[in-house]
């Protein structure tokens, strides 16, 4: 079964144990758990997370950039900070590593989750290639899908609305509603997010 699969770096054992159980309960998927940068660093290499939650400080010192600059040297995964500071002078030391987000603590979970989606559909987006191929989808899933299904799947791809697609392909809502359920029965994905790291996962096949 598929799912997004988070790696969380918090120096905090508590919060980190939080985090994993709001992210559990709503079906992520929990790669490591990383309380200070030598951890992450060993989670980096012998997981696949699709999405990294990253404390700036880890213990007394700022190792969270260092991880990012890491992150953005050698993986190419996108990442949230997290963070009880928000002042000007440590927003402006993270500028430079390009977090898909910035979420200070306490935080709400909803608040959590919502940045989780917009940093992954964001991501893909800025990470997208010229040109994405029906023959390329097709070779990292068992159940082919069909031409119209691959539109939709661009459509979804390209952030799209359900009733914009059903604009602009002349179809009903539940029509397109219909496509998405088979693309994910197809794809063994749930959500969008899924749809978008399954694309992320093809380009590198």
């Amino acid at each position: 079964m598929s799912s997004v699969k988070v790696l969380i770096v918090e120096d905090d054992p508590f919060i980190a144990e939080d985090i994993r159980e709001a992210l559990t309960s709503v079906n992520y998927n929990i790669a490591a758990i990383a309380h200070n940068k030598r951890k992450a660093i060993e989670a980096l290499k012998n997981t696949q997370p699709n999405i990294i939650l990253l404390d700036i400080n880890l213990g007394d010192n700022l190792d969270g950039i260092l991880i990012a600059e890491i992150i953005n040297r050698d993986y190419q995964i996108p990442f949230l900070y997290l963070t009880s500071y928000s002042n000007k002078e440590i927003i402006d030391k993270v500028k430079h590593t390009l977090p898909m987000g910035y979420i200070v603590k306490p935080f709400d979970e909803t608040d959590l989750f919502t940045a989780i989606e917009i940093a992954i559909s964001n991501y893909t987006k800025i990470s997208k290639p010229k040109s994405l191929s029906i023959k390329l989808i097709n070779k990292t899933i068992n159940d082919t899908l069909t031409q119209k299904e691959f539109d939709i799947l661009m459509d979804i791809y390209h952030g799209k609305t359900n009733n914009q697609m059903a604009e602009q392909h002349f179809v009903s809502i539940n029509t397109i509603k219909s496509h998405i359920k088979n693309i994910y029965e197809k794809m063994n994905v749930h959500s969008r997010s899924e749809v978008l790291i399954k694309i992320r996962e093809a380009i590198k096949y």
